[in-house]
Order: structure tokens, then sequence, then C-alpha cells
């Protein structure tokens, strides 16, 4: 390999071109990179001259990447990771004066009910870090990771890129959240016979809970579909709604009072909440110890040893 071809690059021009392949867009990929439109562009300009090529040809309101650009990519994207994780192992991260900004997907339920036990740990042992939450689902998860928009993400998973890594921490069982209290808990008829609110984040009206109804013979009513939990105390109060959810979820509405959780009225099999980062993450000792809290104060370590 030439290595005299390295001395006309220039690394930052390496980044921006990464980053309009990912964007697609001069005005997003300044947002992305903080940076002026003025100075993409100009730095475009210069990736044109560097590689002969134009790159991209605009169509409609998207800059699409030439046959070159794809092949660049191809080289350039591991090649950059590469770099990435080389240049981590020259520092340490300490945690007690560091100002870092970690990106972060989560989940509305796990946001609801795991973030708040880990934010106030993490007021305690990094005060200066930022801590920047976007909301993920399974199938979000891997181009949030591709584009650098997060480098963790905490969901259900599935369908994870090659280059993903997965960790479990734990293993979740569904409970059925109510506002009116109850001396004895919900019968499987209760159940079926009273209105459901469903979380979707797709705006589904049927979810996990009526295929596993429908494996016993049995349906339920859902009159209401929303697109996130938050929301779920102001909307069962002074209802007979019923709403379904993660146990550690529908634990910490329950502590918010006027809220009463309790089990489904038959049997479902336990969910797995995973954390995924990409390997190239592996290394980096700053987002080796972010995960390392993650796991801590989001994992159940009891559950998952039984």
């Amino acid at each position: 390999m030439n290595r005299n071809e390295l001395r006309k690059a220039d690394i930052n021009l390496m980044v921006v071109f990464e980053t309009l392949m990912q964007e697609r867009n001069v005005t997003r990929a300044a947002e992305k990179l903080f940076l002026g439109q003025p100075t993409i562009s100009a730095a475009l300009n210069r990736l044109r001259t560097l590689f002969n090529d134009p790159l991209f040809v605009r169509v409609g309101h998207r800059m699409e990447p030439t046959s070159r650009a794809e092949e660049i990519i191809r080289h350039l994207g591991p090649a950059l990771d590469a770099m990435s994780v080389a240049l981590s192992l020259s520092h340490d991260f300490n945690p007690s004066t560091s100002s870092m900004t970690f990106r972060v997907g989560l989940s509305d339920d796990v946001e609801f009910g795991l973030l708040p036990p880990f934010l106030r740990a993490m007021r305690e042992e990094a005060p200066n870090i930022v801590v920047v939450v976007q909301h993920v689902d399974y199938w979000r998860i891997p181009d949030l990771l591709a584009s650098g928009d997060i480098t963790v993400g905490i969901s259900q998973t599935r369908g994870l890129p090659a280059n993903a890594k997965r960790k479990l921490l734990r293993r979740m069982h569904a409970r059925v959240l109510r506002a009116d209290a109850s001396d004895r808990p919900l019968t499987l008829d209760e159940y079926c016979a009273r209105p459901h609110v469903l979380v979707s984040h797709t705006a589904n009206t049927s979810g996990i809970a009526d295929e596993w109804l429908e494996e016993i013979g049995r349906k339920r009513r859902v009159v209401l579909s929303v697109p996130q939990f938050s929301s779920l105390p102001a909307l069962l109060a002074g209802t007979d709604l019923l709403a379904g959810l993660p146990d550690y979820a529908a634990t910490a509405m329950a502590q918010w009072g006027n809220l009463f959780d309790e089990p489904l009225p038959f049997d479902t099999p336990p969910l797995d909440l995973s954390m995924v980062w990409l390997s190239v993450m592996d290394t980096d000792p700053a987002e080796r110890w972010l995960r390392s809290r993650l796991e801590r104060y989001m994992g159940d370590r009891a559950g998952l040893a039984l």
C-alpha cells in the first residue's frame, strides 16, 4: 500500500465525506458536525477535487452518491473506525472530571422506569458529563448506531448488524396497570372485557399481548393507541382503562401514586431487554465505563441468575 497517498488527505475531510454519505444533505451534515453550511460546501468541493469525481448529484431535495462515492465509503468507513479505536487508546477516562457528552438510545419504558436511578448515580460519580437520550425501538437502533447518533442503545433488540454486540440486561415480565384500586386481582374474563390502552410506536391497535391472548383463544378490547408510556398516568386516571407494560416501568408508575400494577391474569413468557453497541466502541475507555454503569443501574443480575 502506498502510504504517500495519505499525505494528500485531511482526516477532517474524510469525516465530512462520511457524514454526507449518512445524511445526504449539506444542511443536516453541518448540524451534525456543528459546522456552518458554507464550511461543509467548501469541504465537498475539496473532496471532489481530491477524488476527481462529483461524489454526489442532486435528486430532488437529496444528494445521491455516485458509484465512486459508494466504492470510497466501503473502504473509508472501516478505516475511520480503526483510527477512532487507535486514538481512544491514547487517553484515559476520569468520570469525576470528564465533561464528555454521551449519546444513548432508550426505549420509552426504559427512560421512564430505569433512567432515573442511573441518572442519580451519575450525578454523584460524574457530575460534569452530559447524557443525550434519543427514543429508540428495535427497528431504529441499527440505523442510529451506524450514523453515530447514538453509541449504545437499550431496548428489545432484533436484526442487528454484523458488527454490533449485545448484552442481556434483564428479562422483562409484563404487568397490567390500572387506576381503580381493588382488593383482588383481575380475572381473565375481566381483563378481556375491560377497555385497554396500547402503547405503540408504530400506531398499531394490536400488540404482543394480543398475540399471547390469541394463543389461548381469547381477545381484548383496545380503545386507545398512544406512542409513549409516559402519558399513561394521566390517561388512566379516573377511568376503567387497563394498560400493559414491562414490570420495571409499571412499578415506577405505581410509585407515583393513584395507580396500581399487578401481574397479567394469564401466563406470559419473559422478554429480553438488551444493551447493544458497535464492536468498534469495545475498547474506548469512556464508552466502556458508560456501558458498565448502564449495566449496573439498568440491569437485573438477580433476575438473570434465576
